[in-house]
């Protein structure tokens, strides 16, 4: 761990919004996060390199939340670095903001930041400290819990993105990409308050974009994390990943009302097959 404060005590990003997005007990969010992924329907043959998952209230988002970590689970014996990046919802900023904290609380427990990682991050002038960004920002804890649950031990690198071009993202998701110890997380809702029928038609255009790595089409009416999805796409194609979409729902699905929706879908990024 970094340096401390003046107590001699580690740094700790308290959880915000629990008892808010999410239930604050202990025992009943670790059974609740359970139930999603337990209950998820997907198809994985190996653990994703990268995965997309919403991050609304999980009475909306956690079923869907929960396909995408039943896929990450595959690689809870290997993965041992969480790259995490959600859009920032309160603070305006220019490109990404790191926290100062050495650790991130949710009522699952206390998770160590990478400081090792985290400083190659910051040496990309995109990359800034700001705690600001973090203090009420529910796009990367919301994360959290599923992480705890279907990972375990590990270490995350936890990012904000404002204004950021997919260039700068995708910079810095290539200075942590890592090997199979590392995996990457984005955090993003899609379509937002349109009735039910419109957002089933916007968001499976979304999908098959995110499919087809078109980082260069996705705009913020069809996903608020807009910005690190697009630097995810531009790195996917890099590295030679594939994208698929493993749940695609909205909240007229789940727990809400069908005039006003919210779009949610889960996505993994695995490596292309070689040819023969």
């Amino acid at each position: 761990m970094g340096a401390k404060n003046g107590s001699g005590k580690c740094r700790v990003r308290p959880a915000a919004v629990a008892g808010q997005f999410y239930t604050g007990d202990p025992e009943k969010l670790r059974a609740e996060v359970s139930g999603y992924v337990g209950r998820a329907r997907v198809n994985v043959d190996t653990a994703p390199k990268a995965v997309i998952a919403p991050h609304a209230g999980y009475m909306y988002s956690g079923p869907i939340a929960g396909s995408a970590y039943a896929c990450l689970a595959r690689g809870r014996e290997v993965f041992k670095r969480v790259v995490l990046l959600g859009p920032s919802h309160f603070v305006a900023l220019s490109g990404l903001a790191a926290s100062s904290a050495e650790a991130f609380a949710s009522p699952l427990g206390v998770v160590a930041v990478d400081e090792e990682a985290l400083d190659r991050a910051r040496a990309l002038p995109q990359v800034t400290t700001l705690d600001a960004a973090h203090r009420q920002e529910h796009s990367l804890e919301v994360q959290l819990p599923f992480l705890q649950t279907v990972l375990g031990e590990f270490e995350l690198v936890p990012l904000v993105v404002g204004d950021a071009s997919a260039e700068q993202v995708s910079e810095v998701l290539d200075a942590l990409w890592g090997g199979p110890e590392t995996c990457i997380v984005i955090s993003s809702d899609l379509s937002h308050y349109l009735p039910y029928h419109a957002s089933l038609e916007a968001d499976r255009a979304t999908a098959e974009a995110i499919e087809a790595l078109a980082w260069e089409t996705l705009g913020g009416d069809q996903a608020c994390g807009c910005r690190p999805i697009r630097g995810l796409l531009r790195s996917a194609k890099e590295h030679g990943l594939r994208g698929r979409t493993v749940d695609l729902r909205n909240s007229g699905d789940t727990a809400g009302r069908r005039d006003r929706v919210v779009g949610y879908g889960a996505f993994v990024f695995t490596a292309e097959p070689q040819p023969l």
